[in-house]
């Protein structure tokens, strides 16, 4: 039997791409997948909060995991978030992820209501005893109002072995808290956009979970923190961290912000969903200056 797969490193995950009538651009959403090989990543992942998953139906949650997949081609880890309402729909998800070939699972919590973490704990069980691949618990209060504690995520864990991983959107302080609270007995990824990238590491994070605007950049800086070289890594999370503070204000902001960041480094032309955060022409200068600092992308992984 093989071992189950434990991520780590720098992993991207995609953003929606749309094209101008609104619909999910496939071209573009292979294309992207391609800037993240060439970027070096660990793994790329898809249908989290930088997907807008909220804002795709099912029947397109199902057409992103072709397409990534597809476009993936096993060439690194696929992790697919899963999201979903009720646990049938979120085991239904599962299953098509299995079916095109996901390395690992990333679960939502329901978007309805807001509950005791008990009630969370059952709810992530159910999905997590039907799946056959490891998964990871999206734990991001702070973004999406709800979500467990450091205790209650230790508990989750002890009763379903098949939940490996956490993936975490907060700071160090309460990353620290939960990789204290499991004793080290799973890996913590984190999120938030690359915010405090290089302490994330030194407090044991296992890898980072970015979207794709600066990930080139965070895969650097993660191999030199994990080669020893402090000083440099800090040295290169400095330049970067006027780029993720402007996009992070808000998962809105990384939307229409950093995505157009990404789409200025790649010669990609944005078009939104509505509902969505319309950029200003203020917003649209700071893009193209963050966006000439950070450079292009690289053309191959070497």
């Amino acid at each position: 039997m093989s071992t189950p797969y434990v991520p780590f490193g720098i992993h991207a995950i995609a953003f929606a791409l749309f094209d101008a009538n609104e619909k999910i651009d496939s071209h573009a959403m292979r294309r992207q997948v391609a800037i993240m090989h060439n970027s070096g990543v660990d793994g790329v992942c898809c249908l989290g909060l930088a997907t807008e998953v909220s804002k795709l139906t099912e029947t397109e949650r199902r057409s992103v995991m072709d397409i990534v997949a597809e476009a993936n081609a096993d060439v690194v880890p696929l992790g697919i978030t899963i999201y979903g309402n009720s646990a049938a729909e979120q085991q239904a998800q599962v299953r098509h992820a299995e079916s095109v070939g996901a390395t690992w699972l990333i679960l939502q919590p329901p978007m309805v209501g807001t509950f005791a973490g008990d009630e969370y704990i059952r709810f992530f069980g159910r999905v997590a005893d039907t799946a056959k691949i490891p998964i990871a618990i999206q734990n991001a209060p702070a973004y999406m109002g709800r979500g467990l504690t450091a205790t209650e995520i230790r508990d989750l864990v002890t009763q379903h072995p098949n939940i490996r991983a956490i993936k975490g959107e907060g700071s160090v302080v309460d990353i620290k808290a939960v990789i204290a609270a499991t004793e080290g007995a799973l890996p913590v990824l984190n999120g938030r956009g690359g915010l405090e990238l290089t302490d994330n590491a030194r407090i044991g994070c296992a890898g980072m979970i970015l979207a794709p605007d600066i990930v080139d950049h965070a895969v650097a800086i993660w191999r030199n923190m994990r080669e020893g070289d402090e000083v440099a890594a800090d040295s290169q999370y400095a330049r970067i961290l006027p780029s993720i503070t402007f996009a992070m204000q808000s998962i809105e902001s990384l939307l229409c912000y950093g995505k157009r960041i990404f789409a200025a480094r790649a010669g990609f032309e944005i078009f939104d969903r509505s509902p969505a955060l319309r950029p200003t022409p203020t917003g649209l200068e700071l893009v193209a200056r963050h966006a000439d600092a950070l450079g292009p992308y690289p053309t191959s992984s070497n």
